[in-house]
């Protein structure tokens, strides 16, 4: 049962390493900074970046060891996400994109929303 878990969860991670591939390309498309870099063949692990302006940096991690999303803004965290949480956060980013949400509007839409469902302020005491 484990070995057959373990292989789902492998499996689970391809594929979110390809469609940040794949939004990422999109992403670009439509006039935004992105990358997607991801490490090895395997494609285990993959780091997206998306800049929505106005000093304001989206960064989605994943891997065999968890997931986390977090929005920066004028480099400061202005919030970290993780699990099903951060991928349910990467949804309304790509939902903001297929509705062509241009790269001016979305840092206030994306933020509204994001601070309204999760308002959990990061300190750095």
């Amino acid at each position: 049962m484990f070995l057959r878990l373990a292989e789902q969860h492998r499996q689970y991670v391809q594929d979110l390493v390809m469609n940040l591939q794949a939004l990422a390309t999109v992403l670009e498309r439509r006039g935004y900074l992105a990358s997607c870099y991801t490490c090895g063949g395997q494609m285990s692990s993959a780091s997206f970046m998306v800049s929505l302006g106005d000093s304001h940096l989206i960064r989605f991690l994943v891997s065999d060891y968890g997931i986390t999303w977090t929005e920066m803004r004028d480099d400061r965290e202005l919030m970290k996400l993780e699990g099903a949480e951060a991928i349910s956060q990467l949804q309304e980013l790509a939902n903001l994109i297929k509705h062509s949400v241009s790269p001016s509007e979305s840092p206030t839409l994306l933020s509204k929303k994001s601070l309204e469902r999760h308002s959990k302020p990061v300190s750095f005491t």
